[in-house]
């Protein structure tokens, strides 16, 4: 692809712009809510509501006896270092690289995207648990694959991550793939809604995408469309319990499909993205761009996977 760019400059900008919207969309990272990390392991406090109580009704002038109440439950994840790093030669950051304004400008672009497309990667694709590292390990922040532990639908031989006290402490384990179907997507929106739920997203790889659009749903869609336009999408799914947009993901894998409560997910930050000039150790220019920061889950039980789906 770079190469193709290099070779019609006219055309650079905009086959760049292309690149830019098309192939780096992070759209996992990019909705969910920021916050600020203050140490590698960062702390939140989640809690839920009482199951309701249909026979709640009292004698009027009654005395009430006090009610223990439940203690919150703290759960905790680590800030994960990403990185990228590159060097630029004097000569090649002073040559005219066919309209570019200087390699160097362009490599920091390039190579700022990519960080953020290894970002939304490790958030939707890693299947670890919260890592504190050591001097020769990295920290590691569980993402959705490790919270995600009370909704799944799995195939035979699938595990889920398993949970102490709400926090990952286990990985997932593959089962065996089969077609992914509607009547899975019901019963995990159903099983979220019925954990006190509202998902409002089903992301999905680029394979899983299609079949959701061959879903049929209870009646026919209707749509207003300009005419000579086929419609062979489905990019909002109306459930029994709400409707969701439907988001493919080009960096999650392809086998799972993630039914979201956006509200509950969050990712704070220690180190936003920035880049700094590493000592110059002869004729080039040494570049290091990172950020670090870690998943927030609030409430797990609000979203759920299908795992194990087919790919081809």
């Amino acid at each position: 692809m770079l190469s193709l760019l290099g070779q019609k400059p006219n055309n650079f900008r905009r086959k760049l712009s292309w690149h830019s919207q098309e192939i780096h969309s992070t759209p996992m990272f990019s909705a969910m809510g920021k916050g600020k990390a203050t140490n590698t392991q960062f702390k939140w406090l989640t809690d839920s509501l009482a199951t309701a109580a249909a026979d709640n009704h009292q004698v009027e002038g009654d005395d009430y006896s006090a009610q223990a109440q439940v203690a919150t439950k703290e759960l905790h994840n680590y800030t994960q270092i990403y990185a990228k790093n590159f060097i630029i030669t004097g000569t090649d950051d002073a040559v005219d690289a066919a309209a570019r304004s200087t390699q160097l400008a362009y490599s920091l672009a390039k190579n700022s995207k990519e960080l953020k497309r290894d970002v939304e990667a490790g958030i939707t694709q890693a299947n670890v648990i919260p890592t504190v590292g050591a001097s020769n390990a990295a920290r590691k922040t569980a993402g959705l694959r490790t919270w995600i532990s009370t909704n799944n639908d799995m195939g035979a031989g699938g595990a889920k991550a398993a949970h102490t006290n709400g926090v990952p402490t286990g990985v997932r384990t593959d089962g065996a793939q089969r077609a992914f179907t509607e009547s899975m997507l019901k019963k995990i929106i159903r099983e979220c809604f019925v954990a006190g739920g509202n998902p409002d997203t089903i992301m999905v790889g680029p394979f899983n995408k299609q079949a959701i659009s061959g879903f049929t749903g209870g009646s026919t869609a209707i749509r207003e469309v300009p005419a000579k336009t086929i419609v062979a999408s489905i990019d909002v799914y109306q459930s029994d319990f709400g409707t969701l947009t439907v988001k493919p993901n080009r960096f999650q894998r392809d086998r799972d499909a993630f039914v979201l409560d956006s509200e509950y997910w969050g990712y704070n930050v220690l180190r936003p993205f920035t880049n700094s000039q590493l000592a110059k150790t002869g004729d080039n220019t040494h570049m290091l761009l990172l950020m670090e920061g870690g998943v927030v889950s609030r409430n797990e039980a609000a979203s759920g996977i299908i795992a194990d789906l087919t790919t081809s």
